[in-house]
């Protein structure tokens, strides 16, 4: 088995026979726990990634991964080895970063997932904002898939996700942008909380089952609302509410404001204590001190300030 070995000086005469390029593959493979993904970080095709894998391991003397299933999975010399891999990619890439001024019309492509009913909130706003600094970018929404967020962000296959606040990773950085609470609406009048809690109510979510996010914020000891409709979209649940005089809707008030309430809906404060909401972005924590990464995350923050 192969060993790491610390040595107080470096011998310069073996850099000849090492080939740079290859450990950031590995870095990949190891991350994504598949050839082709780590292809595609690295905008390289499959084979080429194949080729550099073997080139790899007979270099170390040592297969790196085995195959189970579908995942490339590391060797206990592969484990050993990530760390002082990945560190020593860290530090050559600051000497890049700090020698190269970030250029912003390199900037190309902006990549968010985020919530459908969060998407007015941000893109208007951040559009015009990058269009006013002369960019010419291509701007990328995609669906919200709150299951693969971390290896999304890591693999750079998008850039920030734009979601409320919650515990998702150690491995992600979020920063609020909006503060928001909820509210809700009805046709009702001059409801107290016992009316509020026992009418019947509309939920929001693109989930199955789970619980709301608004009952994570308004949980009542030995209380709790009667959903008669989870629908997926905040529109559908306003032509309801429109139908039906007795049923409520929370929501969060930035969202509302995107929408239009037919003229027998009303908003009100909720009988209840304020509870307030973060809306604000993700990103990987591997990408803090990426140049580009920290560019656009400046510039999403003036937008919001």
């Amino acid at each position: 088995m192969n060993t790491i070995h610390n040595k107080a000086t470096i011998d310069l005469s073996v850099f000849h026979k090492i080939d740079i390029n290859l450990y950031p593959l590995f870095i990949a493979i190891f991350e994504q726990q598949s050839i082709s993904r780590a292809a595609q970080i690295l905008s390289i095709t499959q084979s080429a990634a194949s080729h550099a894998l073997h080139r790899l391991r007979t270099h170390l003397d040592d297969d790196l991964f085995v195959r189970a299933g579908s995942k490339m999975l590391p060797t206990p010399f592969a484990e050993q080895i990530y760390q002082p891999i990945k560190q020593a990619l860290y530090s050559i890439q600051s000497i890049s970063i700090q020698k190269n001024k970030f250029d912003p019309s390199m900037v190309q492509t902006i990549k968010i997932a985020v919530h459908d009913e969060i998407e007015p909130i941000i893109f208007p706003k951040l559009i015009h904002h990058f269009q006013d600094l002369n960019l010419e970018i291509q701007y990328l929404s995609s669906k919200l898939d709150r299951k693969n967020i971390v290896a999304e962000l890591a693999s750079q296959q998008i850039d920030f996700v734009i979601d409320l606040e919650q515990n998702v990773s150690e491995k992600l950085v979020f920063n609020r942008l909006v503060q928001d609470y909820f509210v809700f609406c009805t046709q009702q009048k001059n409801l107290n909380p016992e009316k509020y809690y026992h009418s019947p109510h509309i939920g929001v979510s693109s989930r199955r089952t789970g619980i709301l996010l608004e009952d994570l914020y308004l949980s009542k000891k030995d209380v709790s609302r009667q959903i008669f409709l989870r629908c997926q979209h905040y529109s559908t649940a306003i032509q309801v509410l429109e139908q039906n005089d007795q049923a409520i809707l929370t929501i969060p008030k930035q969202i509302l404001s995107h929408l239009h309430l037919p003229k027998n809906i009303q908003t009100y404060e909720l009988p209840v204590k304020k509870q307030y909401i973060n809306l604000g972005m993700y990103w990987h924590r591997d990408l803090q001190e990426n140049a580009r990464h920290k560019f656009l995350r400046s510039e999403i923050e003036k937008i919001f300030a």
